[in-house]
């Protein structure tokens, strides 16, 4: 069956969908623990608390905490499993787009049911319902995030192709991220109205049904078949997977993504008790500091492509790898550094940040596509199901650990006491948790640094020469 290349327009259809899926990515990532972890503040405002609070498990973790970790445990098992369901499939539509379709709606659905913890106090019934709520999330995040990270490289038959399609993906994805940060401006003006809970649960609720409406758009305006004609995999879900880190660069990228990731969520987690503590600023400034580097983010976003035709991939992620430590190094040092204070931090870190969060926005999906296509052809099996699902595991992993050790560390020097869970009283131990950030992302650049890039350009340049 002959197949064409997507139209520019197509690949905005497709990039469509990640705004979908990132706005819900974003809300669980963003408020699981603002919401459950309630400070003074929101306190004073209303809110309550639903599970038990401070570090009661073995005296270093949250229940919050234990939860998120079991959770991603789970999901070292689903994201192989999906991705070789995926990679195996015979359906006549395609090997993705019918797993997306299934998995939009209850993915919706159990965002929002997250934040309705039953009982109107602390109790075990809450922490069974968001243990439960959360493992259904990120089961459904799997089913359609995997088979969707997959079409990258099948989608992307050249690298122009493959660039322009990371380039949308990754704008689609950062204004997914801003658009869950809007309950923090909007939620106020709502609480004199309704109770402080539902302020948040009725913005959650209009975000998750705009991101099912984007989900579903590639969904019902692609066609998988005019686009894609490979052939399915054979191999189970183990062999599929050690097969996939039996490729040395993609293991070496992958042990660098999980640091990405890791530093990452340490900061958006982090960032609206960095502003109302650190900054000592109003907790809405979030909202603009976000908005700030996401529109800055996505003005440098036409020039990437023309630094990697000229520079590559390898170097460019380096340098956004040292560029995002050089702006958590400036989170770390408010408070100690007198003229860093007010606005003028945030704002700094939103002119430093800008720039490397568009390079590892961008390139990295591009890496695995490469890495995904160089198997392929060296192998005779597609699998790019398997390869991009454990990209997404590296995220999970990643944000899991990051929202274990923040929980952990940002009560450092405060007293943990019951009934009062303030994490934005100790300035302390938001300042370590900025300083492990930059740690993971010195660490992610070193280990990037071994990954060969001239061997996987090789391969790629033959098969272009050959024609096949």
């Amino acid at each position: 069956m002959k197949t064409r290349r997507l139209t520019k327009k197509e690949m905005w259809i497709f990039a469509i969908g990640q705004l979908g899926w990132s706005i819900l990515s974003g809300i669980v990532t963003t408020w699981l623990v603002t919401f459950y972890l309630p400070t003074e503040s929101s306190l004073a405002a209303g809110a309550k608390f639903y599970v038990p609070t401070g570090l009661i498990i073995f005296g270093v973790l949250t229940i919050l905490g234990l939860i998120t970790f079991i959770c991603r445990i789970f999901d070292a098992v689903t994201d192989p499993w999906i991705a070789s369901l995926s990679d195996r499939s015979k359906n006549p539509k395609g090997r993705r787009i019918p797993f997306m379709k299934r998995a939009a709606v209850p993915f919706a659905i159990v965002t929002v049911l997250v934040f309705f913890a039953p009982v109107e106090e602390k109790s075990t019934v809450n922490i069974i319902w968001i243990l439960v709520t959360l493992i259904l999330f990120y089961l459904f995040m799997t089913m359609y995030c995997t088979p969707y990270n997959a079409l990258i490289s099948e989608f992307g038959k050249t690298q122009e192709d493959r660039m322009f399609i990371s380039t949308a993906i990754s704008l689609t994805f950062f204004f997914g991220t801003l658009l869950a940060y809007l309950p923090f401006a909007l939620a106020g003006p709502l609480q004199s109205l309704v109770p402080y809970a539902w302020s948040y649960r009725i913005w959650f609720i209009a975000l998750a049904i705009i991101a099912l409406v984007c989900m579903l758009i590639p969904v019902f305006k692609l066609n998988e078949k005019d686009f894609v004609d490979a052939k399915p995999s054979e191999s189970n879900a183990m062999k599929s997977l050690i097969n996939t880190f039996k490729n040395k660069e993609f293991l070496k990228f992958s042990l660098s993504d999980i640091a990405y990731w890791i530093g990452l969520t340490l900061f958006q987690t982090g960032l609206p008790f960095f502003v109302k503590v650190s900054m000592a600023l109003d907790e809405s400034n979030t909202m603009l500091f976000m908005g700030g580097m996401t529109v800055l983010s996505a003005c440098f976003y036409p020039v990437v492509s023309k630094l990697v035709a000229k520079h590559g991939k390898k170097k460019l992620v380096i340098c956004g790898f040292i560029g995002l430590a050089l702006a958590y190094a400036i989170t770390a040092l408010i408070g100690v550094l007198p003229f860093l204070t007010g606005m003028l931090p945030g704002i700094l870190i939103v002119l430093i940040a800008a720039f490397p969060m568009a390079l590892l926005g961008i390139i990295p999906q591009a890496i695995v596509a490469d890495v995904a296509e160089q198997d392929a052809i060296v192998t005779g099996e597609n699998r790019e199901g398997m390869f991009f699902a454990a990209r997404t595991f590296a995220m999970k992993f990643g944000q899991s650990l990051a929202m274990l050790v923040f929980t952990s560390l940002a009560v450092l020097g405060q007293p943990q006491v019951e009934g009062s869970n303030d994490l934005t009283a100790s300035p302390t131990g938001l300042r370590i948790v900025a300083v492990v950030a930059v740690c993971f992302c010195v660490l992610g650049a070193v280990i990037l640094s071994a990954y060969d890039e001239k061997k996987v350009m090789k391969t790629l340049g033959e098969k272009n020469t050959s024609g096949k």
